[in-house]
């Protein structure tokens, strides 16, 4: 294989690689569970956080916060997911990319 042969396969890689970040990027993630929802972009960005009001009081202010972190972790490792599961095949094509 020659030199450019390979120059034009790195780029053809690369931009699908940047085909599929685009998607993930676009994607909405929610983590939920009882008393919140978080949705989140693939870049990570919180789109909207929902506070289902009916079941809180006001000494469960410190329960929500807490609920608040697990949701939007749950999201942000959806994130990671969906990036691995379309961003691995690309790594195997170029080991050390990621």
């Amino acid at each position: 294989m020659n030199i450019q042969a390979m120059m034009k396969q790195a780029q053809k890689l690369q931009n699908d690689m940047m085909k599929v970040k685009e998607e993930i990027d676009k994607t909405e993630f929610i983590g939920e569970n009882g008393l919140v929802n978080v949705k989140i972009n693939g870049k990570k960005e919180i789109l909207d956080v929902k506070i289902k009001e009916e079941s809180l009081e006001k000494e469960d202010i410190e329960m929500l916060q807490d609920m608040i972190m697990i949701a939007t972790n749950e999201a942000m490792k959806k994130v990671d997911q969906m990036t691995e599961q379309k961003m691995g095949k690309f790594s195997s094509a170029m080991p050390g990319l990621f």
